[in-house]
């Protein structure tokens, strides 16, 4: 994977909007685009048991999601979440359930002042490394 992502800044906005929408829960979704650059935002359910300090995407919304993907001819390119406390940096939890080692995975924080609101990892093998994240 290469040190940086590319985004549409209409997607920036989307993520930030879903963050702060509720920001006690943790928001989800996929991010989709082509060429490398990320053109679309999915937003997901969170049916996690504790939803103030980590997700998840029930089997049947992913899969309906990434047919979604797919038929509009576009790839799987990342993956966000929000941390409505503490850091956005890849918790634990984040980096062992860290599925999709090609996509970016994109953690927004809710939290008014933070110095970056979205950053985004490449979580391979366990081993994470923070990308640059180039608005187009």
């Amino acid at each position: 994977m290469p040190a940086s992502i590319r985004i549409l800044r209409a997607v920036l906005a989307e993520l930030s909007a879903h963050a702060l929408h509720d920001p006690s829960r943790e928001c989800c979704g996929l991010l989709a685009g082509g060429d490398g650059t990320i053109t679309r935002a999915l937003p997901a359910t969170n049916t996690a048991s504790d939803p103030s300090t980590c997700y998840e995407i029930v089997s049947e919304e992913l899969f309906r999601l990434m047919r979604e993907i797919r038929a509009a001819g576009l790839e799987l390119l990342g993956i966000y979440h929000s941390h409505p406390k503490g850091k956005n940096e890849p918790s634990p939890r984040d980096v062992a359930r860290a599925y999709y080692p090609d996509a970016a995975y994109f953690i927004l924080s809710p939290q008014h002042g933070a110095a970056r609101p979205i950053r985004a990892f490449s979580i391979r093998d366990r081993c994470v490394a923070e990308l640059a994240i180039h608005v187009v």
